[in-house]
C-alpha cells in the first residue's frame, strides 16, 4: 500500500482569454463608485457582458456563497501604486506562478499591507480571484490571513492582506541558507496547531463548510510570534452538503500534495485537506520537502521514504529533522508521526475528522509533554499506524 500522491496544476484561463471580458472591467470598475461596496455587481456585470458560458458559470458558482456581498474595501490601482511606490522591486517580498507580493503601507489607514498583484498571464484567473475575495470575506479566524481589500481596475486584479512580517512557513522549515536559526519543536508543534485549527474553522464551523485545497508550508503565513495563518485561498471550494459525498472538480493543486482519491477520481472532501495536513506536518517533523529531487533517488519521495521507516519503532528518531540536534522529546515525536500517519492513510474514511487532530495535537504544545503525551489516545493512534504500515506493526511497535 502506498500513499504517495502526486498532483498537476491546470492552467487557468488568463485575464486575457476574453476581449468582450476586458472591455467591461473598465465600466464596472466606474459602477463601483456608484453601488457601493459590492462585489456582486462586479460579478453580474462579469456574466453578462462577456458572453462567454464559462464565466457565467464561475458567476452563478460564486453567487451562492452570501449572495456575493463583500464587506473588504476597494482600492484604486493609484492608491497601491502609491502604497508600493509604484511596485519597485525593493517593496517585492514573493512571487510565484500567480503573480508578485509585494509589501506596502497603505497611508489613509497608516497600516503595512501584503499586496497580491496578480500575472494577467499567470496561473491564477478570474475564477480563483472571486473565489478568493469571496472567500476570505465570509470567513474569519486568528488562522486565516485577513483580507482588507482588492482592487478590479483595468486589466489589474490585486488582493490587498495584513501583512505578517515573518513570512511563510516555507522560508523558515525548508532548504534554510546556512547561519538561519531553525525552528524548535515547540515551535514547530505550535505552527501545526495553529494551522490545523484554521482547516479545523473551515471544516467544522464555517457555514457553508470549506475545502482549502492548497495546503503547503508556502501557503502557511507567520506573525511576530509566529502564529500561523493560512492564506492563498484561490482554490478554496464548498464542501459538498446534503446527501452528496464528494465534489467533483478538475486535479488542481501542489505537486506532492493532494490526496490519492482526489488525484485519481478528482473526488474532494475534507478528508482531502486532512492528507495535505499530513504532508505539511511530517515537513515539519522531517525538515524534508515532500518532493526533493536533490536527495538520493530513495528519499526523493518524502511519504514513500517515511512508510518504510513508520514499519519500526526503532527507525523513529531518524526521521526527526538534524537541525533540531535532538532537542525534542521523545515520546512527544513518536506521538507527532502517529498523527502524521493517521492523516496519510491511503482511504479517506480512515483518517481522522481535523477536530479530532487538533485535539491530538493540543498535547503536543503543552508544557511537560513529555510525561503528557501518553495520556493521548494511544490505542487510537497505533491503530491507525497499523493501518498505514499494513498491518505490519503491532502496537508495541507503535508507542
Amino acid at each position: 500500500m502506498s500513499f504517495l500522491s502526486c498532483c498537476k496544476f491546470e492552467s487557468n484561463h488568463s485575464f486575457k482569454d476574453n476581449n468582450s471580458f476586458k472591455e467591461s472591467v473598465a465600466d464596472t470598475s466606474k459602477a463601483f463608485n456608484k453601488n457601493g461596496n459590492r462585489f456582486s455587481f462586479f460579478i453580474k456585470s462579469m456574466s453578462h457582458k462577456t458572453g462567454s458560458s464559462r464565466h457565467r458559470r464561475i458567476s452563478e458558482e460564486v453567487m451562492k456563497v452570501g449572495n456575493a456581498k463583500v464587506s473588504a474595501r476597494v482600492f484604486s490601482y493609484q492608491e497601491l501604486a502609491a502604497a508600493t511606490n509604484n511596485f519597485n522591486d525593493d517593496c517585492l517580498v514573493g512571487e510565484g506562478g500567480f503573480g508578485k507580493v509585494y509589501k506596502g503601507r497603505v497611508q489613509s489607514s497608516d497600516q503595512d499591507v501584503a499586496i497580491k498583484q496578480l500575472d494577467k498571464n499567470g496561473r491564477q484567473g478570474n475564477r480563483e480571484f472571486l473565489s478568493e475575495v469571496l472567500m476570505l470575506n465570509l470567513v474569519q479566524h486568528q488562522s486565516l490571513v485577513k483580507l482588507i481589500g482588492y482592487c478590479i481596475e483595468d486589466e489589474h486584479r490585486m488582493l490587498v492582506y495584513e501583512f505578517l512580517i515573518n513570512g511563510s512557513l516555507e522560508d523558515h522549515l525548508l532548504d534554510l541558507p546556512p547561519g538561519k536559526e531553525p525552528l524548535d519543536w515547540n515551535t514547530r508543534m505550535k505552527i501545526a496547531v495553529g494551522a490545523a485549527k484554521g482547516l479545523e474553522y473551515l471544516h467544522h464551523v464555517a457555514k457553508p463548510s470549506i475545502i482549502y485545497r492548497d495546503f503547503k508550508a508556502s501557503n502557511i503565513l507567520l506573525d511576530a510570534d509566529f502564529n500561523p495563518k493560512l492564506s492563498d485561498f484561490g482554490l478554496a471550494k464548498l464542501a459538498p452538503s446534503g446527501e452528496q459525498e464528494f465534489v467533483s472538480t478538475r486535479v488542481m493543486g501542489t505537486y506532492g500534495y493532494c490526496a490519492p482519491e482526489y488525484q485519481r477520481n478528482c473526488q474532494l472532501t475534507t478528508k482531502s485537506d486532512v492528507y495535505g495536513f499530513g504532508v505539511v506536518f511530517l515537513e515539519l517533523i522531517t525538515g524534508r520537502r515532500v518532493i526533493d529531487v536533490k536527495r538520493p533517488t530513495e528519499e526523493q519521495n518524502l511519504i514513500y521514504w517515511a512508510e518504510s521507516l513508520f514499519k519500526d519503532k526503532s527507525h523513529f528518531t531518524k526521521m526527526a529533522d538534524p537541525l533540531l540536534q535532538e532537542n525534542y522529546p521523545k515520546k512527544g515525536l513518536y506521538q507527532a508521526l502517529a498523527i502524521a500517519a493517521t492523516c496519510l492513510q491511503e482511504e479517506p474514511d480512515t483518517r481522522p475528522f481535523m477536530s479530532d487532530v487538533v485535539s491530538a495535537l493540543q498535547f503536543l504544545v503543552k508544557p511537560k509533554a513529555e510525561e503528557q503525551v501518553d495520556r493521548i489516545s494511544l490505542k487510537c493512534s497505533s491503530r491507525y499506524v497499523d493501518s498505514v504500515i499494513e498491518g505490519n506493526a503491532s502496537e508495541n511497535q507503535v508507542i
